[in-house]
C-alpha cells in the first residue's frame, strides 16, 4: 500500500461539509481484496479491537487495504476522544487507486492519525507489534496542545450556535468571528475592544484599589513595599493579618495569606519578589475567595474558589491523597481540561510545613489539609457555583470595578464570608480585578451548575440578529466566471459597499489590487474575508482551489454556476468527466445558505440539476423565456431572469425590472451573446443582494469591458481600421461562444491566433482548432511556455490536426512565440478584417497589443 498526495480540506469540498484529510491510496493486487490476506484482518483487530467493521464503498466492491486504513485513521482520532464521524473510500478509475477521506477536528491531529494509521496497517501486514496506549496517548497530547481550552473552546462554540462565522488566526487563543468589516477578534477572554491601558490599570494592583476605593467600591487596606524593611512597617501600619503579592501578577502566582508574623513575611516577600520587583502588603480579608464575572454591564456569573486540599481518612499518607484525587478524569496538566491536577511542590511543601505536616504523613479522619494559601484552579483549586446567591449589592460593586478600570470582560476577586449580603455589612472587600479571566470555574465548575458565559460574551460581541456576516457571493463554472464576478462586484460597490473580489486576474479591495497571478483559491477568498475594510465579497472559485482545500467559507448568500458544457480541464484530479465536473461545481450551490440564492444556468441541463441540491432559493437565467426550466419556474412563483425586446428582463410573478442591452456596454448591444449571459447571471446575483434596480441599471451602465476592467475578456481594439479582439478563451465552449460573438461583427477577412494548453485532454485540444477551423480564414498556431508536461511541438501538432478538413480556413502559420505570433497576425490585417487573438499570458500580452495600437 503506497499513500501519496495528502491533503487538508479545511471547508466544504467535494466530500462533504466537514473539514478532512484526503490521500490517495495505491494497493497492490492482492491488497484490492482482504479477503486474499485472510490473517491480515485479525492481526488488525488484534492489535486494534476498537476499529470496527470495514466498510466497502458499495456492496459489490470487496474491502481493500485502503478500506482497512479508512477505518484506523477514523477509530484512532475516535478513540483518543475527538469528535470525529465521516469518512469515506472512493474508487477510482485506476485499478488499486483509491481516494480516502476522513473527518478531522485538529488538522495536526487528523495528519499524525494518517500516519499513524499506516504504521497500523503495516503491523498487521508485517506481524510486528504496534503499541496503540502509546499511539492514543500521543493523539491525545497533540489533541490537548492544540485544540482550544475550555475558555475560548465555549465562546467559539456560542458563537457557532449563532451561527457566526470563526477562524483560528494562530494556533494559540486569537480567533476572528465574522467576517470582513463586521468581524470582531478575542484572544481567550479578552475583546478587541479592550484597551491596553484598561490592562495595564488591572495589572497594577496598587493603582486599582486606588481607582476603586475612588468609585466607593470597599476594597482592603495597604500599600506598595519597596524593601523587605518596608514590608514590615507596612504590616505594622495595618496592625493584623496582611497578605503579600506581586503589584502585577496574575494566576495567584506568588500571593501569600494570611501573612501573621515577620518570618511568614520573609518568605513571603521573597515569593513575591520572584513574579514582580513591586509587592504589595495589604490587610486580610478573613473569608472565602470568590470570582465574579462581569462580561459588559451585566454580572453572568460567580463561583467560590477553594484552595488545592485533601481530607485524611487515617490511612493515606498525603501523596497518596493527592493521587487519588489527580486520577479524576476532569483533572489535567493545563488548562485544556475543568480541573488542574494538584502539585506536591515547593509551595505546597511550605504551606504542608505551616501545617507541621510533609508528604509522607498520615492525616487523621476528617483532618482538611490544605496544599496553598490561593485558591486558583490553575494551582489544584476546585470551583463552586454560586451566581443564584449574589446579593445584587455585590453584584453592582463587581459592575463598578469591571467599569472603573474599563475592561469589557472581567474577573472580580472578592473575599467575604458569603456572597448573599452586602460587602459593607460583613467586612468584605475586592481584592483584584483581572483582565483575560479564566472560564473555566464557571463553565464546568467542580460542584453545581455551569453558566453560560461563552454565549454571555458573544452577546456583548454581536447585538441580537447579528451573524456578523458580510454578504458572500461564490461564482464557477466552465466560462465567464471573471467577467461576471468583475460585473457583480461593479454592481455592489455602483450601491456604495466597500468590495473583496478574487479572480484568476488576482485580489481586490475595494477597488485596489492587493495581488496578482490566479486568486481564484480559498486562500485568497480567506485573506479578503479577514480585511477589515470589506463589506461584501465576490469569489470567482475554480475546481482546483476546491480540490485542494475546499471552499474558504461555510455558506454563501448568492451562488452562481455560468455553465458547465463540455467542461474543461477533465482528466486531472480524477476528474474525469463532465458528469464529475458537475458534481465538483455543485459543491458552492449545495452551500448556499437557507435564506440565500443559486443563480443557475437554465440552458444547461447539467447546472439545472444542481437546483435540487440547494438549501435556498433559486434563480435561472436564460435568454430564451420559453425554455421549458424557465417557464415551469416562473409559473411556479420564482426569479427569471431572460432577453425579451432586446432588453435583459428579470421577472417573478407580475413583477419585471427591464435593462435595455444597449445600456450594458459588455453585451456591445446584445450582438456579444456569451457577455448577455454573464449579465444576466450578475444582474440575477444583485437582485438576491436587494441592490436598487437604479443601482444595478447605473451598474451596467458604467462597467466597460476594457482590458484595465477585464483584461482577456473579448477586449476589442482598433488597429488600423481592422478589428483586434483579445480573448482568455482556453476550451471548446470558449471557443463557440468567441465565435458566435465574431460572426455577428462585420469584417472582411477574419483571422485567429491560438495556442494550447498542454494539462488539457488531446481531443479537447483538437476541438478548439475543429470549431475555430470553421469560421476563420487565416490561423496561426503559436507555441507558449505552457506546455505543461508535454514535449517540444506536441500541442501544436494537436491544434494542426483540428484544422484538418477545415471548412473555411485557407492558411495555417506556425510560429514559436506569442508575440512574434501577434505581431505576424497585425503585420497582415488591412481595413475591414478582423482578427480574434487568444491570449496566454493575458497581462503582457494586452500591453503589447496596446502598444501596437498606440504605435499605430
Amino acid at each position: 500500500m503506497e499513500v501519496s498526495r495528502i491533503r487538508a480540506l479545511r471547508g466544504p469540498n467535494l466530500w462533504s461539509r466537514h473539514t478532512a484529510i484526503e490521500v490517495i491510496v495505491t494497493c497492490n493486487e492482492q491488497e484490492r481484496d482482504l479477503a486474499r490476506v485472510p490473517a491480515f484482518e485479525p492481526r488488525l483487530r488484534t492489535r486494534f479491537p476498537d476499529i470496527g467493521i470495514l466498510h466497502p464503498s458499495s456492496h459489490d466492491e470487496p474491502v481493500s487495504m485502503a478500506h482497512a486504513l479508512e477505518a484506523c485513521v477514523l477509530g484512532l482520532q475516535a478513540q483518543a476522544g475527538c469528535p470525529v464521524t465521516f469518512s469515506r473510500t472512493a474508487q477510482t478509475l485506476e485499478a488499486g487507486v483509491y481516494q480516502v477521506v476522513v473527518e478531522y477536528t485538529e488538522e495536526a491531529v487528523g495528519r499524525l492519525a494518517l500516519e499513524c494509521a499506516e504504521a497500523l496497517c503495516q503491523a498487521a501486514i508485517d506481524d510486528t507489534p504496534f503499541d496503540l496506549a502509546e499511539v492514543l496517548a500521543r493523539l491525545r497530547e497533540l489533541d490537548e496542545d492544540i485544540r482550544l481550552g475550555p475558555s475560548t473552546g465555549s465562546i467559539v462554540n456560542a458563537a457557532v450556535a449563532r451561527g457566526i462565522p470563526f477562524r483560528r488566526l494562530t494556533e494559540g487563543s486569537l480567533v476572528q468571528f465574522g467576517w470582513g468589516s463586521r468581524q470582531r477578534r478575542i484572544q481567550a477572554a479578552e475583546l478587541d475592544a479592550t484597551s491596553a491601558i484598561a490592562e495595564s490599570i488591572a495589572q497594577d494592583k496598587d493603582l486599582t484599589k486606588k481607582l476603586l476605593r475612588a468609585a466607593g467600591v470597599p476594597v482592603p487596606s495597604g500599600r506598595p513595599a519597596s524593601s523587605v524593611e518596608d514590608a514590615l512597617a507596612a504590616m505594622e501600619e495595618i496592625n493584623g493579618p496582611v497578605v503579600v503579592k506581586p503589584q502585577d501578577g496574575n494566576q495567584g502566582k506568588g500571593v501569600t495569606v494570611n501573612v501573621t508574623d515577620q518570618e511568614q513575611l520573609l518568605k513571603a516577600y521573597a515569593a513575591a519578589a520572584e513574579i514582580s520587583d513591586d509587592v504589595l502588603v495589604e490587610s486580610y480579608l478573613p473569608g472565602s475567595d470568590f470570582r465574579l464575572l462581569v462580561v459588559g454591564k451585566q454580572l453572568v456569573a460567580a463561583a467560590r474558589r477553594d484552595p488545592p486540599q485533601v481530607t485524611g481518612d487515617g490511612t493515606h499518607t498525603i501523596r497518596e491523597l493527592v493521587d487519588q484525587v489527580n486520577r479524576d478524569p476532569r483533572r489535567g496538566d493545563g488548562h485544556a481540561t475543568s480541573l488542574t491536577k494538584m502539585r506536591l511542590d515547593d509551595i505546597a511543601l511550605n504551606r504542608l510545613a505551616m501545617q507541621g505536616l510533609t508528604p509522607e504523613s498520615v492525616p487523621e479522619k476528617g483532618q482538611r489539609v490544605v496544599l496553598r494559601n490561593n485558591a486558583n484552579l490553575s494551582t489544584g483549586g476546585s470551583a463552586t457555583d454560586v451566581t443564584d446567591d449574589v446579593h445584587p449589592e455585590v453584584a453592582a460593586r463587581a459592575i463598578a470595578a469591571a467599569q472603573m478600570v474599563g475592561l469589557d470582560i472581567c474577573g472580580v476577586d472578592v473575599v467575604c464570608d458569603t456572597m448573599l449580603k452586602p460587602l459593607e455589612e460583613q467586612g468584605g472587600g475586592i481584592v483584584e480585578v483581572n483582565a483575560a479571566p479564566g472560564l473555566r470555574m464557571h463553565i464546568s465548575p467542580s460542584f453545581g451548575k455551569g453558566r453560560q458565559v461563552g454565549e454571555a460574551i458573544i452577546d456583548n460581541l454581536f447585538a441580537t440578529g447579528d451573524d456578523g456576516r458580510i454578504p458572500v457571493v461564490a461564482v464557477t463554472g466552465t466560462n465567464g466566471k471573471t467577467t461576471t464576478v468583475r460585473l457583480i462586484a461593479h454592481l455592489i460597490a455602483t450601491s456604495g459597499l466597500r468590495v473583496g473580489m478574487t479572480n484568476t486576474d488576482g485580489v481586490y479591495v475595494n477597488g485596489r489590487q492587493i495581488d496578482s497571478g490566479d486568486c481564484s483559491g480559498p486562500r485568497s477568498a480567506r485573506n479578503v474575508l479577514m480585511h477589515p475594510d470589506v463589506d461584501a465579497a465576490v469569489f470567482e472559485t475554480a475546481r482546483g482551489g476546491m480540490l485542494r482545500e475546499g471552499l474558504a467559507f461555510d455558506r454563501s448568500k448568492v451562488s452562481v454556476v455560468t455553465n458547465i458544457g463540455m467542461g474543461d480541464h477533465l482528466g486531472l484530479n480524477y476528474i474525469t468527466t463532465v458528469e464529475d465536473l458537475a458534481v465538483l461545481k455543485r459543491v458552492i450551490v449545495q452551500n448556499v445558505a437557507k435564506d440565500g440564492m443559486a443563480v443557475l444556468n437554465a440552458a444547461d441541463p447539467m447546472v439545472v440539476r444542481m437546483a435540487e441540491n440547494c438549501p435556498g432559493g433559486i434563480t435561472f437565467f436564460a435568454a430564451d423565456k420559453h425554455n421549458p426550466v424557465m417557464a415551469t419556474h416562473r409559473a411556479q412563483g420564482h426569479r427569471v431572469v431572460y432577453v425579451e425586446d432586446n432588453a435583459v428582463v428579470a421577472a417573478q410573478g407580475e413583477r419585471k425590472y427591464r435593462v435595455a442591452l444597449d445600456e450594458i456596454p459588455v453585451t456591445r448591444g446584445g450582438v456579444i451573446t456569451f457577455q448577455v449571459e454573464n449579465a444576466m447571471a450578475s444582474v440575477a446575483a444583485a437582485w438576491a443582494l436587494n441592490l436598487d434596480w437604479e443601482v444595478i441599471r447605473k451598474g451596467l451602465a458604467s462597467f466597460n469591458n476594457d482590458a484595465d476592467n477585464a483584461p482577456g475578456r473579448f477586449n476589442v481594439f482598433d488597429y488600423r481600421g481592422a478589428t483586434v479582439i483579445a480573448d482568455y478563451g482556453h476550451n471548446p465552449d470558449a471557443m463557440e461562444a468567441l465565435v458566435k460573438a465574431v460572426d455577428a461583427m462585420p469584417a472582411k477577412r477574419r483571422s485567429v491566433v491560438i495556442s494550447g494548453a498542454g494539462d488539457r485532454r488531446d481531443e479537447d485540444i483538437r476541438q478548439q482548432t475543429q470549431i475555430l477551423g470553421a469560421a476563420f480564414d487565416d490561423v496561426i498556431l503559436y507555441q507558449d511556455a505552457c506546455q505543461r508536461g508535454r514535449a517540444d511541438g506536441e500541442v501544436l501538432a494537436l491544434l494542426r490536426e483540428g484544422l484538418v478538413g477545415a471548412q473555411r480556413t485557407q492558411q495555417v502559420d506556425e510560429i514559436r512565440g506569442e508575440f512574434v505570433a501577434i505581431d505576424s497576425a497585425l503585420a497582415r490585417l488591412q481595413p475591414g478584417d478582423l482578427c480574434l487573438i487568444l491570449v496566454d499570458q493575458v497581462e503582457e500580452a494586452l500591453a503589447h497589443i496596446a502598444q501596437r495600437v498606440a504605435e499605430g
